[in-house]
C-alpha cells in the first residue's frame, strides 16, 4: 500500500516538474528572435554601445497573435525598462505604451512630490502649484530663475505657487550640492532668506565659479549663506552649526524624488504635474500656466503685448589700444 501511494505520488510531482519546465521554455525568448530584437531596438532608437540590453523571456499578451517582451537598458547601477509586443512569427515588434484614460497622468505625477518643508513664493492656497527641481550651479537654471522672479511672480499675483526642490549636478557642478546645502540651512529658520540667497546666487554664479580653488568655491558659498543669515537677523551660531554639518539627506532624497519623476536634466518644472524642460521662453511658460489656470476653473492674467524691438543705437568704434568698458557689476552680497 506504502508502495503505491509512494509511486503516485512520484508520478505527481514528476509531472508537475514537467508543467513547471514547459512554463520555463515558454518563458524563454529564442535567442535567434532576442537577438534581432536588440539589433533593431539600437538601430531605432540610437542606443550607444555602452547600454546593455536584455531581452526578457515571452509571455501572453492581451493582443491576437502578439506576445509581449520586455526590454532592460543598463549603464552601471542605472537600469530601466520598456515593454514590447511581438508577433509569434516574428516578424514584427511594437512599442507597448499603454495608457490608463481612467487616470489623470498629471495627478499621477504631482503625487510623487513631497511639497512639505520647502520654501514657496506666492499664494499657498492657489490652485496651481509650479515645481521646480534647482542647481545653483547651471546656468539655464538661471536663466528660468531670473524669468520666474520676479516677471512671472509679478504677472500671476496670487494664482500661483512656486516650490523650489533640490536637483544638484554634482558631477558636472562641483560646487551646487553644497550651494542647496546652504539655502537649506537659511531656510530651516525663514523662508525669506531661501529666497534672498537663491536669487543672489542665481545672479552672480560667476561670484562664486571665479574662486581658484573648489575649496576656495565652498567657502565662498558658506560665507555667503552666513552673510545673508546676519542680514536677516537669524540664529547665526544655528546657522554655522547647519552650515558646517553638511547634512544631504534632504538632497539624496530629493534626488530620487526627482528621478522618480522624470528629472534627468536641469532645470525642470511641473506646473500642476505638466512638465517643462530647460529654460524655455517666457511665452511658452505662460502658456503652461494659462492652461493649468484654465483647467482649474482659474482665470489667467492678461498679458501685455511684447514691446516693438528698441532701435539699435550706432556702436562707435573700437579705439586701438583702448580697454572694453567695463560691465555693470550686480549688487553686491548683503553686508555685515
Amino acid at each position: 500500500m506504502l508502495r503505491q501511494v509512494l509511486v503516485q505520488l512520484s508520478r505527481r510531482v514528476f509531472a508537475l516538474l514537467f508543467v513547471i519546465c514547459l512554463g520555463c521554455a515558454a518563458q524563454t525568448a529564442p535567442p535567434e528572435l532576442a537577438a534581432k530584437i536588440e539589433r533593431h531596438v539600437r538601430a531605432t532608437y540610437n542606443v550607444p554601445e555602452s547600454v546593455d540590453i536584455e531581452v526578457s523571456g515571452l509571455k501572453a499578451s492581451e493582443f491576437p497573435n502578439y506576445d509581449q517582451v520586455t526590454l532592460s537598458f543598463i549603464q552601471g547601477p542605472k537600469k530601466s525598462t520598456l515593454d514590447f509586443i511581438v508577433s509569434k512569427d516574428g516578424k514584427t515588434l511594437i512599442r507597448l505604451s499603454k495608457m490608463d484614460l481612467a487616470a489623470d497622468p498629471y495627478a499621477e505625477t504631482i503625487k510623487k512630490i513631497s511639497l512639505k518643508d520647502r520654501p514657496t513664493r506666492g499664494n499657498v492656497n492657489a490652485k496651481v502649484v509650479a515645481v521646480n527641481y534647482d542647481d545653483f550651479e547651471c546656468p539655464y537654471c538661471s536663466r528660468l530663475h531670473e524669468t520666474l522672479f520676479p516677471q512671472i511672480l509679478q504677472e500671476y499675483g496670487d494664482r500661483v505657487l512656486f516650490i523650489y526642490k533640490d536637483f544638484p549636478l554634482e558631477e558636472i557642478h562641483p560646487w551646487s550640492r553644497r550651494a542647496s546645502i546652504d539655502a537649506n540651512c537659511l531656510f530651516a529658520q525663514k523662508n525669506d532668506s531661501y529666497w534672498n540667497f537663491a536669487d543672489y546666487i542665481h545672479a552672480n554664479q560667476h561670484e562664486v565659479s571665479g574662486e581658484k580653488s573648489h575649496d576656495a568655491q565652498l567657502a565662498k558659498l558658506d560665507q555667503l549663506a552666513l552673510l545673508q543669515g546676519q542680514k536677516d537677523n537669524l540664529d547665526v551660531v544655528k546657522l554655522q552649526t547647519c552650515i558646517k554639518a553638511q547634512s544631504a539627506d534632504a538632497i539624496t532624497a530629493s534626488l530620487r524624488e526627482g528621478e522618480s519623476v522624470g528629472v534627468e536634466a536641469t532645470p525642470a518644472m511641473f506646473v500642476n504635474g505638466a512638465k517643462i524642460d530647460g529654460a524655455v521662453s517666457l511665452q511658452q511658460i505662460r502658456a503652461v500656466l494659462d492652461r493649468a489656470l484654465k483647467d482649474a476653473g482659474v482665470a489667467p492674467p492678461v498679458h501685455s503685448a511684447p514691446a516693438a524691438p528698441a532701435a539699435q543705437k550706432p556702436v562707435a568704434p573700437a579705439i586701438p589700444g583702448a580697454s572694453p568698458a567695463a560691465p555693470k557689476a550686480p549688487a553686491g552680497p548683503p553686508v555685515q
